[in-house]
């Protein structure tokens, strides 16, 4: 790595998975960054979190680690903190170009060289977004009624989104490094692979058991599914495929998951790390099933060659929570379509 490069590549993260693909995109273009954590409050994710800033201290980048929601005057004293790093970066790395938080930051800094790193299958949706000329609104959220809170925060999204569109004769550089099928790139922006090389060169191959492994989605948390309709479709899953483990995600409630197991008898594995990387520690499934979700994308590339099968489980429009959007329903089922016309296994 070019450790040069460090104090001008600044990285901001807050979920486990972002800073698993900053990790990715480091060893891609052979990069030494700083990486800031801008720590959300649930403590799921924050153990996540903390292992992965480990595995980026290991791997030679700075981790700041920011209590970036840890009370009222967290934000203002946040990006006072950050403002001098900000000014002084010549490439900014995001991994949610959603995120008020990072849309606030991105009004601030001067770097010509943006990248947007995997967030999963919001990557796509971004994408879409900024391809079209439209507002920057997370998928289960679009095609509802603003809420005040997007309101007033939409001057500041205005300029984020300007932030994030390439200007002419190098002015502005914006690119996407992601595994995700995204159909077309919007002018000037460079899509760059990410074939999971750190993942399989630093975890496994794991040990295979014979059963099955579950995913789990955090589609009833974010009001998408409806949870009595969402556990009877794990249980008959489980059943129809002889699994007998669950790996929640982790915005997945305790309460939920105490249902859960009492409803399919399934063991329920909580995940210090984002799945691919569990996946390839082992031992895993020959099976790994899961509803649509970004795990039926990277699952397949972070454990090709290991023989294990990742099989799609459509969501099926009569478990979906009244008020849903016709386009939240489309996109899942895109996710599905795609990871079906790429990998070839849908679970029935």
């Amino acid at each position: 790595m070019t450790s040069s490069s460090a104090s001008g590549t600044l990285c901001f993260v807050e979920s486990p998975v972002q800073l698993l693909n900053v990790l990715e995109w480091t060893h891609h273009t052979a990069t030494t960054a700083s990486v800031v954590v801008l720590s959300p409050n649930d403590p799921m994710t924050r153990g996540q979190l903390r292992r992965m800033a480990e595995l980026a201290r290991e791997e030679g980048h700075s981790v700041r680690w920011e209590e970036a929601r840890g009370g009222p005057t967290a934000p203002l004293r946040t990006v006072r903190g950050l403002t001098g790093q900000l000014r002084k970066a010549h490439r900014i790395v995001i991994g949610d170009p959603f995120s008020r938080y990072v849309q606030l930051l991105l009004t601030i800094t001067r770097a010509k060289d943006l990248v947007v790193v995997d967030d999963g299958t919001a990557t796509m949706e971004f994408v879409s977004q900024l391809a079209d000329g439209e507002r920057l609104v997370r998928w289960h959220r679009r095609g509802g009624r603003p809420r005040p809170m997007d309101l007033a925060f939409a001057p500041v999204s205005s300029s984020a989104r300007r932030r994030l569109t390439p200007r002419p004769n190098g002015r502005r550089t914006v690119s996407v490094f992601t595994s995700m099928p995204v159909e077309r790139a919007p002018e000037g922006v460079t899509l760059e692979t990410n074939a999971y090389a750190w993942t399989r060169e630093r975890f496994g191959p794991p040990r295979l058991t014979r059963g099955a492994d579950l995913v789990g989605t955090s589609l009833v948390e974010t009001g998408v599914v409806d949870l009595d309709r969402y556990l009877v479709a794990v249980r008959d899953l489980a059943t129809a495929h002889g699994a007998t483990r669950y790996f929640a995600h982790r915005r997945e409630s305790a309460d939920k998951l105490h249902r859960l197991v009492a409803k399919t008898g399934l063991e329920v594995v909580r995940p210090d790390l984002p799945l691919e990387l569990i996946a390839r520690r082992g031992p895993v499934g020959r099976t790994i099933l899961s509803f649509p979700s970004t795990v039926v994308h990277t699952l397949p590339i972070a454990l090709a060659g290991t023989g294990v099968n990742v099989a799609v489980c459509e969501i099926d429009p009569a478990w979906l929570r009244q008020g849903v959007s016709e386009h939240a329903q489309g996109f899942l089922a895109g996710i599905a379509g795609s990871a079906r016309g790429a990998r070839g296994t849908v679970a029935e």
